[in-house]
């Protein structure tokens, strides 16, 4: 079972910085979803999506995109994250680091764990939020990928 997203005051946020939450629920990155992922973004190379061709690499198989992996932090930090209380809308705002670790292999079960690191009030009802993303592979010892992942939360 996933961690939950924490709502709490925005006098609370601090007090979660340096915490791990999670880990969220697995999703399984199938061939079926790696290739929906090439015609969306046109990127149609072979360890994506030729099984056949694959076979002949050192990963014995086709690998999901790293974007592909990358654009999953939306859905996991719904997951396990801190909102403020009052949030109107939160947005992606950015990213300040990412490192690709290891290929995800077509098939594999994916999970984040998410450290917030920092909220930052930016006058408006705005925070800046910046959070450690690790997502895990299932039965791996090494992630696929850790990201410094930014939000903007608007408070009301």
């Amino acid at each position: 079972m996933a961690a939950d997203v924490h709502i709490v005051p925005v006098s609370e946020l601090e007090s979660y910085v340096g915490k791990e939450l999670g880990p969220t629920d697995w999703v399984e990155m199938t061939q079926d979803k790696i290739n929906t992922f090439a015609d969306v973004t046109q990127d149609h190379q072979f360890i994506h999506v030729n099984e056949e061709m694959a076979k002949q690499t050192p990963f014995g198989g086709t690998i999901a995109h790293g974007y592909f992996s990358l654009s999953m932090l939306a859905y996991f930090q719904g997951q396990a994250g801190v909102i403020p209380e009052g949030v109107a809308m939160a947005v992606n705002y950015g990213l300040n680091k990412v490192r690709f670790l290891q290929p995800v292999r077509s098939g594999k079960r994916v999970r984040a764990r998410v450290k917030p690191l920092s909220f930052a009030e930016k006058g408006g009802g705005r925070i800046l939020a910046t959070f450690e993303v690790t997502v895990d592979i299932e039965g791996e010892d090494k992630p696929a990928l850790i990201a410094e992942s930014l939000a903007m939360f608007f408070v009301q």
